[in-house]
């Protein structure tokens, strides 16, 4: 393997032109600026999650998974543990959710992360513009509390 290694990877994705799809990316370069100074913590930020960056998944001792999400009420906040997906599921050759992130990483590089979280962000519009809705905006002080909170513990744990 190539990648980089990293205490903790973010790995977030969205689109700057769809409104709240966006929040990902906004909430990347937030990270970037906030863990600047903290060399085990690297942020990738894309369109989309594909299959290429199981192997940076892989490289990771953690990884913080940032998006948008229509399933959830406009502005919510979330954050949940995620697992590998089943064997045998298939691959799809165009981008990959969390879930398949990890499989691949398992099943390309036989590693995977200790520990993998998914912050999604409810979409309050996914229209064509480049300002976040209402919700999204209100949404944004609480993600930026959960990104650190959770990079700060990632980091902690691999210490002790």
């Amino acid at each position: 393997m190539s990648s980089t290694q990293a205490r903790c990877l973010i790995l977030a994705c969205g689109n700057t032109m769809r409104s709240d799809d966006g929040v990902g990316l906004w909430l990347a370069e937030w990270a970037e600026r906030r863990f600047k100074d903290q060399p085990g913590v690297r942020v990738l930020a894309d369109h989309q999650w594909t299959p290429e960056l199981a192997e940076d998944v892989a490289c990771a001792e953690s990884v913080l998974f940032i998006d948008c999400s229509l399933a959830t009420a406009p502005g919510s906040v979330h954050l949940s543990s995620v697992e590998p997906a089943a064997a045998g599921q298939g691959i799809n050759t165009h981008h990959q959710n969390a879930s398949e992130l990890l499989a691949l990483a398992r099943d390309l590089y036989h590693s995977q992360p200790q520990s993998a979280q998914l912050l999604t962000i409810g979409a309050g519009s996914i229209e064509l513009g480049e300002g976040f809705s209402e919700a999204g905006t209100a949404a944004l002080p609480r993600a930026y509390k959960l990104i650190e909170e959770t990079v700060l513990s990632f980091c902690v744990l691999k210490k002790n």
